[in-house]
């Protein structure tokens, strides 16, 4: 059966490069608005991922998830434009509201960095196979124990939504109406939470035992039945970017 994942097949080269890169890419997204913190700097580094996104064909997959946020980021943005402590020039009123500068700058700079965290985390998850990750990881030293975590959070979402799908298909053979206005879709919709969630609990029990029998918890040493993956240009990609990580220190302490 195949692997249910966010994982998209493309042929690209940023598919090509091996997961810790793309874990250092994160890292490296994260520091950099931190060390210069900058509407320029933000900027920059969003721009560099969807960049990226675009490159490995996945950037469409990634509409649901930035829709999301910024429905989200809208209300931050209302928030602080009409509330914020600082709040001290106006910048425009509609009737008895009235936002403010300030507020719109802070909630301008929580939007930049919420969308850099998103989109960089969508580099590795789209363009990374959940057990190839782990495989990684695992091979530097890490617990199996904790891969196995990692590989559940990365499948629990995209599963729920396929036993949905499953579940609602079945409704629908049985003539129940799933499709028409909220209510409707409300209606339809509340009754398959119980079924979905019970049915993820009952799938996590029988991956754990399946394991178990397995020999997962086994002290012998683990083999793999895959080689290593390994991306010519990593030791340029890390050493570009932590060049940059020190040049971003350096300038933040000296200038």
């Amino acid at each position: 059966m195949k692997s249910i994942s966010l994982y998209v097949e493309r042929d690209s080269f940023i598919h090509d490069v091996d997961p810790i890169t793309k874990l250092l890419y994160i890292l490296f997204a994260l520091i950099i608005p931190i060390i210069l913190p900058s509407f320029t700097t933000s900027f920059i580094c969003v721009g560099i991922s969807i960049v990226l996104l675009i490159a490995a064909k996945v950037i469409r997959k990634t509409i649901p998830v930035f829709s999301f946020v910024f429905l989200v980021l809208i209300t931050v943005v209302i928030i602080q434009g009409l509330f914020k402590p600082e709040n001290e020039t106006a910048l425009f009123q509609i009737g008895p509201v009235v936002m403010y500068k300030e507020g719109l700058l802070y909630a301008l700079m929580i939007t930049l960095r919420v969308t850099n965290i998103v989109s960089s985390f969508m580099i590795l998850v789209l363009t990374t196979k959940p057990s190839d990750l782990v495989e990684t990881l695992v091979r530097k030293g890490m617990s199996p124990r904790i891969g196995y975590v990692i590989v559940s959070v990365f499948q629990i979402i995209p599963e729920m939504i396929s036993s949905m799908g499953t579940i609602m298909d079945a409704q629908r053979a049985r003539g129940m109406e799933t499709e028409g206005n909220l209510f409707v879709r409300t209606k339809a919709f509340l009754p398959l939470l119980g079924p979905v969630i019970l049915g993820s609990l009952i799938n996590t029990k029988e991956r754990a035992m399946a394991l178990e029998v397995r020999g997962f918890n086994s002290s012998a040493p683990k083999t793999y039945l895959n080689e290593e993956k390994t991306y010519n240009h990593s030791r340029v990609i890390q050493s570009v970017m932590l060049l940059l990580v020190v040049c971003a220190v350096t300038w933040r302490i000296f200038v």
